[in-house]
C-alpha cells in the first residue's frame, strides 16, 4: 500500500510477489493481456507468458477495487 506507486506499478509488483510466493516463474505481459487488463481489470496468463513450464492451464489475476 505504497502511495507513491502508481496502480500499474502496484499490479506488477502484486504479480511478482504472487510469483515468488507460488514459486513461478514471473509471466511476460503480452500486449493482448495489457489491453485485456486495462479493459476488463483482469487478465488470463497461459504457457505462451511463461519460460518456464507451467503444471496448471492458466493463471489469472483480477483487481477489484475497494471503495
Amino acid at each position: 500500500d505504497d502511495p507513491d506507486m502508481s496502480r500499474t506499478a502496484k499490479v506488477f509488483q502484486a504479480v511478482a510477489d504472487a510469483s515468488l510466493i507460488f514459486d513461478l516463474s514471473q509471466p511476460i505481459w503480452l500486449d493482448t493481456n495489457i489491453r485485456e487488463f486495462k479493459r476488463h481489470n483482469k487478465t488470463r496468463f497461459t504457457q505462451d507468458n511463461f519460460v518456464e513450464e507451467i503444471p496448471f492451464d492458466f493463471l489469472e489475476i483480477h483487481v477489484i477495487e475497494e471503495d
